[in-house]
């Protein structure tokens, strides 16, 4: 899998997918998650709210389809949020590989990904981008292409040196 660091806004870039940093209630919220809600439009949280009445726990992922995102379909994940303790490494990989599994499941072959929990969940920017690139590294997947869309200066940066590690 080729990975790709860019600064676009993940609501502009063109993929069979797009991953959500959703919030575990999957109504929408700040950061990533408001902003692929609104770009979607409301049929991606009319059909979160049909197909996920309870939502979804801390490493789970689920998908809608991308409503008028430049996708075919919006993978939701949810992050663990450090500043409120939850600090366990390996429910962060979980919400690379479960992205990656769904995104297997519906035939992705090119990714838009955030920086999942490094945003307004607190997760540190260096430990975000060795789990995350290492995470997709390890996992077999059919996706060709995983773009990392890093508006922040410090998640590129981190983002960088974690994918230079890992080549």
């Amino acid at each position: 899998m080729d990975i790709v660091l860019s600064t676009a806004d993940i609501t502009t870039v063109p993929a069979d997918a797009i991953v959500n940093a959703a919030h575990h209630a999957l109504r929408g919220g700040g950061g990533v998650d408001g902003a692929i809600h609104r770009a979607g439009g409301p049929e991606v949280l009319a059909e979160l709210m049909e197909r996920y009445p309870r939502g979804a726990s801390p490493g789970d992922a689920v998908w809608t389809t991308a409503g008028e995102l430049p996708a075919s379909y919006v993978i939701h994940v949810v992050g663990p949020n450090y500043t409120a303790g939850q600090r366990d490494p390996a429910v962060l990989e979980s919400c690379y590989r479960n992205a990656l599994r769904i995104a297997d499941e519906l035939g992705v072959k090119t990714l838009a990904l955030p920086a999942v929990s490094a945003g307004i969940f607190g997760w540190p920017a260096r430990s975000a981008a060795e789990i995350a690139v290492g995470t997709l590294r390890r996992t077999a997947s059919g996706v060709e292409t995983a773009t990392f869309c890093l508006v922040e200066p410090r998640l590129y940066k981190a983002f960088g040196k974690a994918t230079a590690a890992e080549a």
